[in-house]
């Protein structure tokens, strides 16, 4: 798969955003997308193939290996990169609408089209919403669908049909436990990231409402 289309939505929503959006910009791309690409997807690539049980019955490594792993760690965290960016594609479709509507009308109707003030400053405050609300829930998805966030050397299976309890070997259960932790931190990161960027724009916002309605009071 390629992720250039990923790339290009990460560059073209960084100017229209903050000095902590501008970090979380470099966070998704150099500490997720990146690690992805040139690391973490070929330490998941043959982890089927490298599922081990100590039982040849037929089927039973296949059914042990879906019942630990539902969802691949690896395709889980490709869809939580693609989801938690999505959002950011609202602020470049309000910003081409503003600019499709000064065209329409030949005329200038805002001060810059990217500016963030009125319906676009809700737009971009509505995708920190979304993008905080993902990256929560892939969290929490990560931690039921694993028992918590680690990765067990050996694991136990006694799903049919297996004819008894046989135990499974995971391979390279430590490294994948450094890019899982790795994974968590820097989703942890994101979140207070976009935290720290809702909580100043509004607090910017209520200012400037506060100094205006003032400043029209004193007049």
């Amino acid at each position: 798969m390629s992720w250039g289309f990923l790339r290009d939505l990460l560059s073209g929503v960084n100017k229209y955003s903050t000095g902590i959006g501008r970090i979380w910009v470099a966070v998704v791309f150099l500490f997720r997308l990146l690690v992805y690409i040139a690391a973490a997807e070929n330490i998941w690539k043959y982890e089927h193939d490298e599922f081990e049980c100590n039982i040849k019955q037929p089927g039973c490594e296949n059914v042990c290996f879906d019942h630990f792993f539902p969802i691949s760690h690896i395709r889980l965290w490709a869809l939580q990169l693609i989801v938690v960016s999505a959002p950011s594609l609202l602020v470049v479709f309000h910003v081409a609408y503003r600019e499709n509507r000064e065209k329409h009308h030949n005329q200038k109707l805002y001060r810059s089209p990217g500016e963030r003030d009125g319906g676009l400053l809700c737009t971009y405050l509505i995708s920190l919403i979304l993008k905080t609300g993902f990256e929560i829930i892939f969290l929490v998805l990560f931690y039921k669908l694993y028992n918590g966030f680690k990765v067990p050397r050996l694991v136990k299976c006694d799903v049919r049909p297996c004819p008894n309890t046989v135990d499974c070997y995971i391979s390279k259960p430590t490294e994948k436990m450094i890019f899982l932790c790795f994974l968590v931190a820097t989703s942890c990161l994101c979140i207070v990231l976009n935290l720290s960027e809702l909580s100043y724009l509004i607090f910017k916002y209520s200012l400037k409402c506060y100094l205006k309605k003032h400043i029209k009071k004193h007049q």
